[in-house]
């Protein structure tokens, strides 16, 4: 193993995340050269030798027992997903990766396709595992303008966050809405380290948005079910919306994102106009391709 393992490159941004008064160390006075925790203070947290440790970041040693995981998970303060990854570099480390799936289907069922109509005015639509746009109704494409400005193909909700000049202005949360959606992709990197179309497109958003490069090494790991997004739209103006997020069955990671606002309020409004404004493109445009 290479000093530029995945197993390492982790344990290296993650222990640069974390600063000695979060794990109850003393901070000192004289001016730390290394950002956050150094290798033998979280060594010590962990209770493995300041060699061990080296030895893992560097890729020298690539079997640690699962106490000495779950020891290094709860030095680093790893969330749920976090460790889920942790274990998943550990297999991969070990040469047990999983073996590579086959590309994922782009075909959206009729009765989903049914299903997103049947919640108009509510923005709707259906995503592959690596947020490929692949069916929405009709608020549900216009929520990010510009986005049929590109081919069916290439649009990706991901790449629309970081590559399309309309998304800083439609987050009005950016940088947090970006780090989450790095962090997701990291997430399903785990479970598929060898997935060509992940590859991609992260390799061509490293390439080509520093931002998300500066997310991607940052090693988090989160999926969202759910929650609030805010956005300033340019033809309805500022919603607060509300969002579930749901796998659907019998498909290779397809999941459907539904946006929703209290009937009689501002948000709900401009979900209205949202759906009943004039769309110039056609309907055959709008609609990506399976």
């Amino acid at each position: 193993m290479s000093e530029g393992t995945e197993l390492g490159r982790f344990l290296r941004a993650r222990r640069g995340q974390l600063r000695p008064q979060d794990v109850g160390l003393p901070v000192g006075t004289g001016t730390r050269r290394t950002p956050g925790l150094r290798r033998e203070e979280l060594a010590t947290l962990a209770g493995v030798s300041v060699d061990y440790y080296t030895r893992l970041e560097r890729g020298r040693e690539t079997r640690p027992s699962p106490a000495v995981v779950s020891a290094l998970a709860e030095a680093l303060r790893l969330s749920p997903e976090a460790l889920r990854r942790l274990h998943e570099l550990v297999a991969l480390a070990a040469g047990q990766a999983p073996a590579p799936s086959p590309g994922p289907s782009r075909t959206v069922r009729p009765s989903v396709r049914t299903m997103l109509e049947a919640l108009r005015p509510s923005p709707a639509y259906v995503v592959s595992r690596t947020n490929d746009l692949l069916a929405a109704n009709r608020p549900g494409l216009r929520l990010f303008p510009g986005l049929t400005d590109w081919p069916p193909e290439r649009r990706n909700l991901t790449r629309y966050m970081f590559l399309h000049p309309m998304a800083r202005r439609l987050y009005r949360e950016w940088e947090t809405m970006a780090a989450h959606s790095a962090a997701h992709l990291r997430a399903i990197s785990g479970a598929e380290p060898d997935m060509p179309e992940l590859a991609q497109l992260v390799g061509e958003l490293v390439v080509k948005s520093p931002e998300f490069a500066r997310f991607w090494e940052r090693y988090e790991v989160q999926t969202r079910g759910g929650g609030q997004k805010h956005f300033q739209h340019p033809e309805v103006g500022s919603m607060c919306l509300g969002y579930e997020v749901m796998d659907i069955l019998r498909t290779d990671g397809q999941r459907l994102v539904s946006y929703q606002a209290v009937p009689g309020t501002p948000d709900h409004d401009a979900l209205l106009l949202l759906d009943m404004a004039d769309v110039t493109e056609t309907a055959d445009k709008g609609r990506p391709a399976d």
